[in-house]
């Protein structure tokens, strides 16, 4: 059970991601979702306020109040590290000291629980004094609401002044970084954010681990993904290189009798101060290759085989 940065919360290797709660999973199918997950020993969901207002009918807070229903019914909040973010939400928006306490009160309300354990800077506020959100982030903490923080989406330079603050004035240090970080996206994270998470001990949580299911396997073509939900996230990843990284995914993955997806997201385990990447379910049928990962272990040939293949997909 790899821990957070230099928090005390130990993890299970994959982290469930939420955004598809309340989306492209219903309520009953989400529950079944986060069941068979947690019977599997996984105890790590990550979502975040503004999961899911880009679908017609919602308004934002929809994963929130399906994982906070899902916690009543199961009773399994403790059992459990749960991971959200600020920032983003239509109705809280941006990371001002006023907007960054409404919001997470307006969390634990959906999440129905006295406390979140990991919490997101979701995207960098330029308009805001990056001093008073480190301040409001830490107030969360001193008031027992928000066990530790975290950065999610921020560039090197602006983490490392969050940090620099934080210690400057005995506030809250972020303990994770949540990146875009793939087989088919390694930049800017490994030249910029690695480095930096090495440095001060960050936990590192890449989301689109999978590259919106690019690196399952199930996209050989555009044909494949036209008319789909994530066809505007797929087609961001598709290209001849990308197609010869699931190439090289899939003759390991028959190597050990696994599914393409089992492959992507061991190759990530296996990356430094990478704790858990996150990747999402929408029906139970999707979870056993995902919760693999966690057994697979990769030869040295094979990482550097994946290493060597996927250095030359085009940056996007």
């Amino acid at each position: 059970m790899p821990r957070i940065g230099t928090s005390d919360l130990t993890v299970f290797p994959l982290a469930l991601g939420g955004n598809v709660f309340g989306w492209t999973a219903d309520e009953s199918t989400s529950f079944r979702v986060l069941d068979a997950y947690t019977g599997a020993g996984g105890d790590f969901i990550d979502s975040a306020d503004v999961y899911s207002a880009w679908a017609p009918g919602n308004s934002g807070g929809e994963s929130e109040t399906v994982i906070g229903s899902w916690f009543r019914a199961s009773g399994k909040r403790d059992d459990v590290t749960i991971a959200t973010k600020v920032s983003q939400h239509p109705e809280f928006s941006g990371l001002s000291a006023e907007t960054v306490a409404a919001a997470a009160r307006a969390s634990l309300q959906r999440l129905g629980t006295d406390r979140i354990d990991l919490y997101y800077a979701h995207f960098d506020d330029q308009d805001t004094p990056l001093e008073e959100t480190v301040r409001a982030f830490d107030q969360l903490v001193r008031e027992g609401l928000v066990r530790h923080t975290a950065i999610s989406n921020y560039s090197a330079e602006r983490a490392a002044e969050w940090i620099r603050i934080a210690r400057e004035h005995d506030l809250a240090v972020p303990v994770a970084i949540q990146p875009h970080y793939n087989l088919v996206t390694r930049e800017p994270y490994e030249s910029s954010i690695a480095p930096l998470a090495a440095r001060e001990h960050l936990g590192v949580v890449p989301y689109f681990a999978l590259a919106a299911g690019f690196l399952t396997g199930k996209y050989r073509s555009a044909e494949d993904f036209a008319g789909k939900d994530r066809e505007g996230q797929v087609s961001g990843y598709f290209s001849d290189q990308g197609l010869a990284v699931v190439d090289a995914l899939a003759e390991i993955a028959s190597a050990h009798s696994v599914e393409i997806a089992t492959v992507a997201l061991a190759w990530l385990q296996a990356q430094p101060d990478v704790v858990a990447p996150i990747a999402s379910a929408r029906n139970t049928e999707q979870l056993p290759a995902l919760l693999a990962s966690a057994d697979l272990e990769l030869h040295a040939d094979e990482l550097q085989t994946l290493t060597d293949v996927s250095a030359a997909v085009p940056a996007s």
